[in-house]
């Protein structure tokens, strides 16, 4: 088989890279998110923090019926006046049926046992608060910004250390992300209706969620977007520097350009956990030593005239010892837009022994030659 034919049998199967290595690594739970508006749910106790999850199966837009003997104070503070049914003072297998959730604080184990296999006979997902070993499923924490939300598990490990993800999210995700979630709903008719499938939808919400994060919306300038993506689809290639192999090195700019792949080729050097930030629908190809190098240009001028957006991964940064410049001239000369984005380059990194601190002076004076008459 030559090198181009390997080359295409890699990208007709996404799930392949380096050594065979799995695309998704092992995950301790499934994250999914149940639509329950109009649904009724049953949450059983009447303790604060059966309150608490009665609240948020209530948030969710569910019909809350509550089974318990005494209601703890909170109900009267979450919940409006009739805004839940109460049947019942113990609860019975029979609640179950027609259910689509089922949560309750139970402390006897018998209980418990009893309540999960009772929701698990009639079908209907069940969780008993502070028991995992009870639990078909798990709250997290939560990220509001509805529609977007964002759930986080520890599968039940580590509910603080949950809780600590939970804040430092809430830094980066601005109040006004649900505003912009809004107007996507709004434009996705109009998007389908006027855009093909493809890179010229592609390109319109690359821009909207490029804007997501740095204002508030403008729900007319957004609209006029439309009509720029038809320009915008052509192909391109992004030559992306991934540092020194540790995928905390990368920059933002590069975690966006892995992120809007249609394509990635990657040297020999490049790490899974790299290869792991990007697009889970992107075609990871390898193109080192092993993938045949001679065929990087061709295969990339090709990808690109298809109207992909094909990156270009490398080690260190992609104008250092990566014939940046000579993949740049040839894709240029082609007609073919080229953007690059500056890796950390592994040249300068700390110098070990007694030269260290010379040794990196010297380095560092190479590396910004080097890199001068790379862009000259």
């Amino acid at each position: 088989m030559d090198k181009v034919a390997k080359n295409d049998m890699i990208a007709r199967h996404p799930t392949r890279t380096r050594n065979s290595e799995e695309r998704i690594a092992p995950l301790a739970e499934l994250p999914v998110f149940f639509t329950l508006t109009g649904k009724p749910v049953l949450v059983v106790g009447g303790s604060e923090a059966a309150a608490w999850k009665a609240h948020l199966l209530a948030a969710a837009g569910a019909r809350v019926t509550v089974v318990a003997p005494e209601l703890d104070a909170a109900f009267d503070d979450l919940f409006p006046q009739g805004s839940f049914d109460r049947k019942g003072l113990h609860w019975r297998p029979g609640d179950l049926v027609g259910m689509h959730l089922a949560v309750a604080d139970i402390e006897g184990e018998d209980e418990a046992l009893r309540f999960a296999s009772s929701a698990r006979a009639a079908g209907v997902p069940f969780n008993v608060i502070d028991r995992p070993e009870f639990c078909a499923f798990q709250f997290g924490a939560i990220v509001n910004r509805s529609p977007v939300v964002v759930g986080i598990s520890t599968a039940g490990a580590a509910p603080i250390l949950g809780q600590a993800v939970r804040r430092r999210i809430e830094t980066l995700l601005p109040d006004f992300l649900a505003a912009w979630a809004g107007i996507a709903a709004r434009l996705r008719g109009t998007v389908m209706a006027r855009l093909s499938p493809g890179a010229e939808r592609r390109a319109f919400w690359e821009r909207f969620a490029e804007a997501a994060f740095r204002a508030p919306p403008d729900g007319d300038a957004v609209e006029s977007w439309i009509g720029d993506a038809v320009s915008a689809c052509s192909g391109h290639v992004t030559l992306v520097g991934a540092g020194p192999g540790d995928a905390e090195h990368l920059t933002i700019k590069a975690v966006r350009a892995l992120q809007s792949a249609d394509f990635i080729l990657f040297d020999d050097f490049i790490s899974a956990e790299v290869l792991e930030l990007a697009r889970r629908e992107a075609k990871r190809i390898l193109v080192g030593e092993r993938g045949g190098r001679e065929d990087i240009n061709d295969l990339m001028l090709r990808l690109a005239r298809q109207g992909r957006h094909v990156v270009r991964l490398k080690s260190g940064d992609p104008m250092i010892f990566g014939r940046g410049g000579e993949e740049i001239e040839k894709l240029r000369s082609e007609g073919i837009a080229v953007s690059v984005v500056p890796g950390i380059a592994t040249a300068p990194a700390p110098a070990v022994g007694r030269d260290a601190g010379r040794t990196d002076a010297t380095r560092s004076i190479r590396v910004l030659s080097i890199a001068k008459s790379a862009v000259s």
